[in-house]
């Protein structure tokens, strides 16, 4: 699998890109209903939707980024290293 990642780190994009798309129509939805003069909490409601997409997005564009490519930079460590970096993933998916 190693092999793998090294010719597609960022194989969580897809994911990115699905999130993303379904945030663009949550907007497209959201002109069209303050277009139609929907009342202010349906729109607050479907805007909240759009943020939790892209905030969602960008937790998991940075966490691929951290998993993958922060790993392929500092290369093999020792135990003691590797245990400190394996550390910090895991607090980065408290951001």
């Amino acid at each position: 699998m190693r092999d793998m990642e090294k010719t597609n780190p960022h194989h969580h994009h897809d994911a990115v890109a699905k999130r993303l798309k379904r945030a663009q129509g949550h907007l497209g939805s959201i002109l069209q209903m303050m277009e139609a003069h929907r009342p202010c909490l349906d729109l607050a409601q479907q805007l909240h939707a759009v943020e939790k997409a892209i905030s969602q997005a960008k937790k998991i564009l940075i966490q691929d980024h951290i998993d993958h490519c922060l790993q392929d930079a500092v290369g093999d460590l020792d135990v003691d290293k590797q245990r400190t970096i394996d550390e910090f993933k895991e607090i980065t998916k408290y951001l």
